[in-house]
């Protein structure tokens, strides 16, 4: 793996003009090389993202913001020219954080991206979008997010991992996901998709509604377990399944409180949006 250290996070304008203007397949391997850069933590950023998500005040940084912090590396690495894959209409399948230790009194890290693990699917291709924090002491917390690019061919026997529906779970907690919710995530995030930004720009997507981005799930979820779950050492995976369409209410389901348990979002009509596990890092 190849390494390229940036002096700075990159500015995200210049890169939504190259993920517009690429919308072909130009290939089907990745690319064997990774970003790092080091940044430095806004409390002000992180106190309107905490608004934006339902976190608490807290002296810990939310489980899901380093995905923020990593946000312009992640873009640099999916619209750079030998990365094959049109970055707008990437699907966002699954997402798994770890924690290895609690995430207080960080004003700096060190954070890097990757790309690994392509696997035919039955609607196409999909691979690891890789994160990892590190602090003076070093990995702090890493993440996989799975994305499916659709129409992409590849040799070998095409699976589909799926996480099982949790049983033992009751209702925790209900919130609305209102219309503007996707533009106030865009704000704190930088993630602008048009499929989350209004009802007119998602369906030129194919979306007839606009729809909540996936880690802004995630992230209210996180913040509604809030102390139901482990500062540290703790692996919280999540398969996003229908997209909460906009405007609508999210129901929360979850086990008891502990080192481990399930979780499952539903909207209305019984949809299951979300559904996932956590447990102490292997």
């Amino acid at each position: 793996m190849e390494w390229q250290t940036l002096g700075s996070a990159p500015s995200l304008p210049p890169l939504y003009w190259r993920a517009a203007l690429k919308r072909k397949i130009t290939g089907n391997t990745l690319p064997d090389r990774g970003l790092r850069c080091r940044v430095h933590i806004n409390p002000k950023d992180v106190a309107a993202y905490r608004k934006v998500c339902g976190f608490a005040d807290s002296p810990m940084l939310p489980a899901t913001y380093p995905h923020i912090l990593a946000f312009g590396l992640q873009m640099q690495l999916l619209t750079d020219k030998s990365f094959p894959f049109p970055l707008l209409g990437l699907i966002h399948l699954s997402n798994r954080i770890r924690i290895y230790r609690p995430l207080g009194s960080v004003s700096e890290l060190s954070l890097a991206v990757h790309v690994q693990n392509l696997k035919p699917h039955p609607k196409g291709a999909t691979f690891d979008l890789v994160t990892t924090a590190e602090d003076s002491l070093g990995l702090l917390w890493e993440a996989e997010s799975r994305m499916l690019c659709r129409g992409v061919k590849l040799e070998g026997d095409a699976t589909e991992d799926v996480q099982p529906t949790p049983t033992h779970v009751s209702e925790l907690t209900r919130w609305p996901a209102p219309a503007d919710i996707g533009r106030r995530y865009a704000r704190v995030s930088g993630d602008y998709n048009p499929i989350h930004l209004s009802a007119l720009t998602a369906k030129l997507f194919g979306f007839p509604q606009a729809i909540a981005h996936g880690l802004w799930n995630k992230a209210h979820t996180l913040a509604a377990l809030g102390e139901h779950l482990p500062a540290a050492n703790i692996e919280i995976a999540v398969e996003f399944r229908k997209p909460v369409r906009l405007p609508s209410e999210v129901r929360l389901l979850a086990s008891a409180a502990g080192s481990s348990g399930e979780l499952l979002l539903k909207g209305t009509g019984e949809i299951e949006h979300m559904v996932g596990k956590w447990q102490p890092i292997a």
